[in-house]
């Protein structure tokens, strides 16, 4: 059966944990902030960053500014320290030839994100790619979700392909199905109580999966 795929970006496609904790070590080094545990930086992979830089002491008056300086290291520097997954091209174009209409649906900010696929030569896969804005209009990926529901036409059933329990949620919120990968940065035990509809551990798993 044919479907809507919307896929996840960091942590699901691409392995982008190295360029965003380095660049969120650069953030709370600006504001002279200790600076977590690797396990903990890790949790700075997929929701938007803003939160996270104030549950780590950033005041939320200085939120947004955060997410700047990060980006003064991330857009040039940041967003290139980073690698796809093995197996995940493959995924796609096995996909895009069995007909599935392919879908992009990030908290990363969209132009990032397009600039990310161009440079790993991933963007032919997708239909559409949505994410979020630098306004922080759109932000959470229920939000996203949202933006390319109004977007997208397909009539074919959707389904969601993420690793954390983020994901999860904002398809369930319109009552999509989501997929959970165990490669990425999330936590299993919690995208299965988030509600995720079966787990991933291997892009062939994935591809069976989605298959179904």
């Amino acid at each position: 059966m044919k479907k809507t795929i919307l896929f996840d970006l960091d942590g699901t496609l691409t392995d982008s944990g190295e360029g965003i904790i380095n660049c969120v070590i650069y953030a709370l080094e600006h504001y002279g902030l200790p600076i977590p545990s690797q396990e903990e930086l890790r949790l700075f992979v997929g929701p938007p960053l803003p939160e996270m830089f104030v549950k780590y002491g950033v005041k939320p008056e200085n939120a947004v500014e955060a997410e700047d300086i990060f980006r003064e290291r991330f857009i040039p520097i940041g967003m290139y320290e980073n690698k796809v997954y093995p197996g995940i091209e493959e995924l796609l174009q096995a996909l895009r030839s069995d007909g599935h209409v392919l879908c992009i649906a990030t908290s990363k900010p969209e132009r990032m994100a397009l600039t990310i696929l161009e440079h790993f030569g991933l963007k032919k896969y997708f239909h559409y790619i949505c994410g979020a804005t630098l306004d922080h209009s759109r932000d959470t990926k229920e939000q996203v979700i949202a933006y390319l529901l109004s977007q997208c036409n397909s009539e074919y059933p959707w389904v969601m392909v993420g690793d954390t329990a983020f994901d999860v949620i904002g398809a369930n919120a319109h009552s999509i199905p989501a997929i959970g990968v165990a490669w990425g940065y999330g936590d299993v035990d919690a995208m299965k109580e988030a509600g995720a509809s079966a787990i991933a551990y291997t892009t062939q798993e994935l591809l069976q999966q989605l298959s179904i």
